[in-house]
C-alpha cells in the first residue's frame, strides 16, 4: 500500500455545507471496541462508582459529630470534608472550589480537548448507559433503526417498555444517590424504603432522577449540541497544541470505495465507509473538520482503525491530535510533538496553584471560634430612668471545634459603660458564655454608658470574647445615643 503521493487540502467539502440545525432523530451509535470506548467503560464505572459509593463512605469525627465522610448536610447547615468542616458563613470556600473547577476545565481543554465531554461529563456516561439498554434489549445500530421503523404492534410495545423500564430504574439510582449526599446515607436510604422519608426527600429523588430520564433517554446530543454552552466556546480554549478529534485529510482524499485490488496508489485511504459516522453519539462527521457537535470521545477512531487494519492500511486515519502536528504531516515535515508546557498552560497551573494556596492557608489558618453581632434598631437605643443610654445586641458565638467552650466576655474602649448578658451571671469584669461543640450560641446583650460619653451620637465599643485555650477576638462596634 502506497502513501497520497501529494498533499490535500484540509477541508474536503465546503463547511457551509454543516447544518446549524439538525432536526432529526436521536443518534444510534454503532458498538465499537478500540482503545477510546475502553478508556470510556473505565471512566463510566469509576465516576458510577464514586456517585454511588461515595455517600457510605465513613470518617470518624468524633461523639455527636456525622460519620459521612463526605456530606452537605441541609439540616444542619454544615458542609462536611473528611476532616474539614464548612460553615455557612465560609461561602467563599465554595467560590474558591468554583474557580478551581472552572480552571481546571480551561487547562482540560487546552491540553486534551473536550476531554471532559467525551468521557467526563455526566450527560454523556447517563446517555452511553441509556442507549447500553437499548443495545442490550433491541441490538446494535441497524437493529435499532429496524425497530424504529417498525409499525407499532404488542411486540414493539412491550420491547419498548421494557427499554424505558431501564431507563427509569437508571434514573431513579441516580436521583437516590443524589439526595444521599445530603444526609447520613444508612439511615436516609432506611428511611426512603421504609417511607419515613420528608416530601421534599422524594421530591429531590423524582426531580434529578426525572431531568436524568428526559436528558438521557430523550434530548441526548441535543443537550451537548444545542443546551450545553461550553460547545459554544471550547473552540476559544484551543491552541495549535491542544489534542482534537482530526481527520487526516490530506491521506484520505481523494475518497471512494475501497479497491477490490487493494491499490491505493493515486488516491486516498477514505473509503467512505461511514464507520466514523455511525459510531459517533451525536452523528458527527469528522470529515468536514472540527465541529462544535464533536464531544472529542473518541470512537470514531477505533472505528476507523478497525477499518484501515482490514485493509491492511497504516492506521490514525482520524486520529487524536493537535493542529501543528497535523499541518506538518499535511505538508511532508516533521510534527513539532505534543507540547503540555506553553505560556497558556503555565497561566492555568500557576492559577490553580494560587487558588489552592489561598484556599489552603486560610483553611489551616482559620479560627476555631466565629462572632456575629446584630444592633438592634427598634430602637436603636433606650434612655435609662438614670440618665445613662442603653443598646441591645444579638450576639452570636459560632464554636466551630468538637468540644464545648466556656468563653470569657467583656467589653472594652465605652468609658462608664457596663454590660449584661440576659441568663447569664457576672463574675468580677468577665461574663462567662457557654456554647456546645459545633453550635452556635446566641444571647442578648445589654450595654449601657452615660450619655455624656457620647460624641455626635455614638461612640466605638470593643466586644471581647476569650476562649479557654487563649484565642481572642476583637470586634469594633457602635454604641449609639441621641445626637447631642
Amino acid at each position: 500500500m502506497t502513501e497520497p503521493d501529494r498533499p490535500i487540502p484540509v477541508s474536503p467539502v465546503l463547511a457551509g455545507q454543516v447544518p446549524l440545525y439538525r432536526e432529526q432523530g436521536q443518534a444510534q451509535p454503532k458498538a465499537i471496541r478500540g482503545q477510546f470506548r475502553t478508556l470510556k467503560w473505565w471512566a463510566t464505572i469509576l465516576l458510577l462508582g464514586w456517585w454511588h459509593l461515595g455517600p457510605f463512605l465513613r470518617w470518624d469525627r468524633g461523639e455527636g459529630a456525622p460519620g459521612q465522610a463526605i456530606l452537605v448536610d441541609m439540616v444542619g447547615r454544615r458542609a462536611y470534608f473528611l476532616d474539614i468542616q464548612i460553615w455557612p458563613q465560609e461561602v467563599y470556600y465554595l467560590s474558591g472550589l468554583l474557580m478551581i473547577a472552572a480552571i481546571s476545565l480551561f487547562l482540560m481543554s487546552a491540553l486534551a480537548g473536550r476531554v471532559w465531554c467525551g468521557f467526563l461529563c455526566w450527560q454523556t456516561v447517563y446517555t452511553d448507559l441509556f442507549q447500553g439498554v437499548e443495545r442490550l434489549v433491541l441490538g446494535d445500530r441497524n437493529a435499532r433503526l429496524a425497530f424504529r421503523r417498525a409499525p407499532w404492534r404488542v411486540g414493539k410495545l412491550l420491547r419498548q417498555a421494557l427499554v424505558v423500564a431501564g431507563w427509569m430504574i437508571i434514573s431513579a439510582l441516580c436521583g437516590l444517590c443524589a439526595t444521599l449526599w445530603f444526609g447520613d446515607a444508612f439511615v436516609l436510604l432506611a428511611e426512603i424504603f421504609t417511607l419515613t422519608a420528608s416530601s421534599g426527600v422524594y421530591f429531590f429523588i423524582m426531580l434529578i432522577g426525572g431531568f436524568c430520564f428526559l436528558l438521557g433517554g430523550f434530548a441526548r446530543e441535543r443537550v451537548c449540541v444545542y443546551m450545553c454552552p461550553y460547545s459554544r466556546f471550547q473552540s476559544a480554549m484551543f491552541d495549535e497544541h491542544s489534542l482534537i478529534v482530526s481527520y487526516e485529510a490530506w491521506r484520505g482524499e481523494p475518497r471512494g470505495n475501497a479497491p477490490k485490488n487493494h491499490d491505493f496508489s493515486g488516491r486516498g485511504h477514505c473509503v467512505d465507509c461511514r464507520m466514523c459516522v455511525n459510531s459517533c453519539p451525536t452523528g458527527v462527521d469528522i470529515r468536514f473538520g472540527n465541529q462544535l457537535a464533536c464531544i472529542g470521545c473518541g470512537l470514531c477512531i477505533d472505528a476507523c482503525n478497525q477499518v484501515m487494519d482490514r485493509l491492511k492500511l497504516p492506521r490514525g486515519l482520524i486520529n487524536y491530535d493537535s493542529s501543528a502536528n497535523l499541518a506538518a504531516r499535511a505538508a511532508h515535515e516533521d510534527p513539532p510533538g505534543r507540547k503540555l508546557i506553553r505560556p497558556r498552560t503555565l497561566v492555568y497551573f500557576a492559577l490553580l496553584a494560587l487558588i489552592g494556596s489561598v484556599l489552603l492557608v486560610t483553611l489551616a489558618s482559620r479560627p476555631r471560634t466565629g462572632v456575629n453581632i446584630i444592633h438592634e434598631r427598634s430602637p436603636l437605643f433606650i434612655a435609662l430612668s438614670d440618665g445613662s443610654i442603653r443598646n441591645v445586641y444579638t450576639y452570636k458565638i459560632l464554636n466551630k471545634s468538637r468540644e464545648n467552650q466556656t468563653y470569657s466576655f467583656k467589653i472594652e474602649g465605652l468609658q462608664g459603660g457596663s454590660v449584661e448578658v440576659l441568663g447569664e451571671k457576672r463574675q468580677g469584669n468577665i461574663i462567662p458564655l457557654p456554647v456546645d461543640k459545633d453550635s452556635v450560641g446566641t444571647f442578648r446583650v445589654f450595654v449601657s454608658a452615660p450619655v455624656t460619653v457620647l460624641q455626635g451620637g455614638r461612640q466605638a465599643v470593643t466586644f471581647v470574647l476569650e476562649s479557654k485555650d487563649g484565642e481572642t477576638l476583637r470586634e469594633d462596634f457602635l454604641f449609639i445615643g441621641p445626637d447631642r
